[in-house]
């Protein structure tokens, strides 16, 4: 079943959609299905994935794993998501940034999420 938030990857070209309003159906692109993105959460390759959230004054730092994550032209973190008390805040990154972005937001609860051009979608 598809669900607000979730996100499609396109096999053929590649693009990549968030849905927004679940209405039911199958998303489809290039006359194939999509695929869903699984939100990795366990480290499993030498770089690391998992966005690590830092509380500070007037917002939240998210950094693109404990180690620095690449950001080279063939391998790099495309976007960095903050979900803040149900709002999502979203940076989009490209090769030679800083792999981390900042939100100037006060919450209650917030998780991230993040996706790296080569090993996928990843959620703290």
């Amino acid at each position: 079943m598809i669900e607000r938030g979730q996100i499609y990857k396109c096999s053929v070209c590649g693009n990549i959609v968030e849905v927004r309003v679940a209405g039911g159906g199958t998303l489809v692109c290039c006359g194939q299905p999509m695929e869903l993105l699984k939100e990795n959460t366990v480290e499993a390759s030498r770089e690391k994935h998992i966005p690590v959230i830092e509380a500070r004054d007037g917002g939240y730092l998210v950094k693109v794993g404990s180690v620095e994550h690449p950001m080279e032209e063939k391998h790099y973190i495309m976007w960095i998501s903050l979900m803040a008390d149900g709002k999502e805040y979203t940076q989009y990154l490209k090769p030679g940034d800083k792999p981390e972005a900042f939100f100037a937001v006060q919450a209650s609860s917030v998780t991230a999420r993040e996706y790296c051009n080569l090993h996928g979608l990843w959620k703290s």
